[in-house]
C-alpha cells in the first residue's frame, strides 16, 4: 500500500467535500449509481432465473455494449458542444424509461415475456447502453468544472469511494429486495432511487460549455478524442491496461451461477458477493484519502491490477461463501488503485475543452470492457466450464501487466506530482 507520498505541508484529505456543488453532484451520482447497481443485479437474476443459461447472462453484457460502444464517440462530442446538466438529466429519464418498462415486462398478468421471451429484457439493456454512453462523458467533465485543478486528485478520490459504497449498497439492496418481496417491488425501487438523483441534481449550478475550436467538422470532433489519447502513451496504457485486465478478469457476470450452483446462497446471498469488491474499492478509497499515491502511482497501478488477477484466481479456487467474500473485497482494494490513479491522470492531461471526448474515449476502453467482459466469461464458461473459464482470465489478467510493463515505460515511470 502506498506511503509516505503526501507532500510536506498539511494535506486536508476532506478538502474537495467542501465545495457546495460538488457535494451535491456526488449526492446526484450516489443514488444514480445505487440505482444501475441495483438493476444490474436484478436483471442478472431475473435471466438466470428465466433461462438457467450462462451464455444468456453473457449476452447481457454484450447487448450493453455494443450499443454504448456506437454512441461513445457521439456522446463526448456532446457533452463538449451543449450543456453538460441537461444531457445527464435528459439521460438519465432515458435511464428510468426503461427501468419503467422492465417493470411493466414482470407483471406476468401482461404475458409479455410468456409471449416475447427475454427479447425485451435484451432490448432495453441497449436502451440502458445508450443511456450511460452519453451520461459518462458529461458526468465526468462536468464534475471537473465544479472544484479547482489542485483537487483533481482529491475529487477522484471521493468519487470512487462514493461511487463503491453506492455499489456495495446497490446490489446488497437489490437482492435482498428481490429475493424477499419480488421482481416488481425490486424495480420499483430502482424508480424511487432515479427520482432522488434527479431532484438532486436540480440544485447544481449550471456551468458554460468550454469554448471549442471553430471551425471543426463533425469528424473532426469525433476523432480528436481518440487522437489526442492514442498520442499520450500514459492515457493509453492506463486505459488499455485496465480494459483487458477488466475483460479477461471481471468474474461480476458469473456471480449468479456462483451463488446459486458453487456456493448454494441465493439471491440475498449474490447481492454481498455483488458488494464485496466494492466494500474493498470503498476501504482503499478511504486509505488513498489520507495517502494518495502520487510520486510511485505507475508502479502502484501495475501492482494493483496484478493483485486483481491473482484475487479472482483465488476466488476461482474457493468452495467457502465467506472466504469468497474475502477475496472478492481483496480484489476490488487493488482494482481501486488502477482506478483512482486512471482517473487522476485522466483529469490531469485532458484540457477542458476536450474532458468530454476523452471521457468517452475511456467509456469505450473501461466501461464497455465490462460488458463485453461479461460476454466473454459467458462463453468461456459454455465452452470450458465455469470454474477452469475464471481461472483463466485471472491468468490473462496478469499476462496483460506483464506486457504493459515491458511495452509503456512511461506508465510504468508515471509519477502525477509531475503532471
Amino acid at each position: 500500500m502506498p506511503t509516505g507520498e503526501v507532500s510536506t505541508g498539511k494535506h486536508d484529505a476532506y478538502a474537495v467535500l467542501k465545495v457546495g456543488d460538488f457535494r451535491l453532484f456526488l449526492t446526484f451520482r450516489f443514488f444514480t449509481t445505487i440505482a444501475f447497481q441495483m438493476q444490474g443485479l436484478i436483471v442478472g437474476w431475473q435471466m438466470y432465473e428465466l433461462t438457467k443459461d450462462p451464455l444468456a447472462l453473457g449476452l447481457i453484457g454484450l447487448a450493453e455494449a455494443l450499443p454504448n460502444i456506437a454512441t461513445a464517440l457521439f456522446a463526448g462530442h456532446a457533452a463538449d458542444r451543449y450543456n453538460r446538466k441537461r444531457i445527464i438529466i435528459w439521460f438519465t429519464l432515458l435511464f428510468l424509461v426503461g427501468t419503467t418498462l422492465l417493470f411493466l415486462f414482470s407483471i406476468k398478468s401482461l404475458g409479455i415475456i410468456a409471449a416475447l421471451g427475454v427479447f425485451p429484457i435484451y432490448l432495453v439493456v441497449m436502451i440502458s447502453g445508450v443511456s450511460r454512453a452519453f451520461l459518462y462523458p458529461s458526468i465526468i467533465a462536468m464534475m471537473s468544472q465544479l472544484i479547482p485543478r489542485h483537487l483533481y486528485t482529491n475529487a477522484s478520490t471521493w468519487n470512487s469511494t462514493m461511487w463503491h459504497i453506492a455499489a456495495i449498497t446497490g446490489p446488497a439492496l437489490g437482492g435482498m429486495i428481490y429475493g424477499f418481496f419480488g421482481v416488481r417491488i425490486a424495480y420499483m425501487s430502482v424508480l424511487f432511487f432515479l427520482l432522488v438523483a434527479l431532484s438532486l441534481l436540480g440544485f447544481v449550478r449550471n456551468r458554460p460549455v468550454p469554448q471549442s475550436p471553430a471551425g471543426e467538422t463533425l469528424y473532426q470532433r469525433l476523432s480528436s478524442g481518440l487522437k489526442f489519447v492514442f498520442n499520450n502513451q500514459v492515457l493509453l496504457g492506463a486505459m488499455s491496461l485496465d480494459m483487458f485486465a477488466v475483460l479477461f478478469g471481471g468474474a461480476v457476470a458469473m456471480l449468479p451461477i456462483f451463488a446459486a450452483e458453487v456456493l448454494m446462497v441465493g439471491p440475498q446471498g449474490l447481492g454481498f458477493l455483488r458488494a464485496a469488491p466494492m466494500l474493498g474499492a470503498v476501504a482503499m478509497s478511504l486509505v488513498m484519502a489520507h495517502r494518495p499515491p502520487l510520486v510511485h502511482a505507475g508502479k502502484y497501478l501495475m501492482i494493483g491490477v496484478a493483485g486483481f488477477g491473482l484475487s479472482i484466481i483465488c476466488f476461482a479456487l474457493s468452495r467457502n461463501f465467506y472466504l469468497s467474500l474475502g477475496l472478492l473485497m481483496l480484489s476490488g482494494m487493488f482494482d481501486n488503485i488502477s482506478v483512482i490513479i486512471r482517473a487522476t491522470a485522466m483529469q490531469l492531461l485532458t484540457p477542458d475543452e476536450m474532458r468530454g471526448r476523452v471521457a468517452s474515449v475511456n467509456a469505450i476502453f473501461i466501461g464497455s470492457s465490462n460488458e463485453i467482459g461479461s460476454f466473454e466469461s459467458g462463453v468461456a464458461a459454455k465452452l470450458i466450464g465455469l470454474i477452469p473459464s475464471v481461472i483463466f482470465g485471472g491468468i490473462m489478467t496478469l499476462g496483460v501487466v506483464g506486457f504493459t510493463t515491458r511495452f509503456a515505460p512511461k506508465l510504468r515511470k508515471l509519477n502525477l506530482r509531475e503532471i
